[in-house]
């Protein structure tokens, strides 16, 4: 199985690896060259460097012959247009997109782009967590 990981960042980077521990052929793709290193000295798989926006660069990357695609850059826009460009130019039918605004993710989500979103999985998690504490009830006011 073939990925493409476009976004050599904290997150991108640690898909590829995870990806690649499990036999995945991950080749990851970032503009900044100095992002090879996120993936570490053992990294076997490939690496581009380049915007995940220029179709030449996910050519080289090998989006043609891809079973999956994570596109995980710091930019909400940019990464739903590389999943769209991903999804419907190059036929990838598992495109998966990080979007942090929640509104923008449930939209996308809704016209078909996978998506994940961080921001709401910390909203929930972080409001689970409180609701679980175990907190004193509140005193009438005026009570003293």
């Amino acid at each position: 199985m073939k990925a493409v990981v476009i976004g050599c960042g904290r997150v991108g980077s640690a898909v590829a690896v995870q990806l690649a521990s499990e036999g995945w052929d991950v080749t990851a793709v970032d503009e900044n060259e100095e992002a090879l290193v996120r993936l570490g000295s053992n990294w076997r798989g490939g690496f581009v460097v380049g915007h995940g926006m220029d179709t030449s660069v996910l050519r080289k990357a090998g989006i043609d012959d891809a079973d999956a695609a994570v596109v995980a850059t710091d930019g909400d826009n940019t990464n739903v247009v590389v999943a769209q460009v991903v999804q419907k130019r190059f036929g990838v039918d598992c495109v998966v997109a990080r979007v942090l605004d929640p509104a923008r993710a449930d939209f996308y989500a809704k016209r078909g782009v996978r998506t994940v979103c961080p921001t709401q999985t910390a909203i929930s998690v972080l409001t689970d967590h409180v609701r679980a504490c175990d907190v004193r009830p509140l005193e009438p006011s005026g009570a003293a």
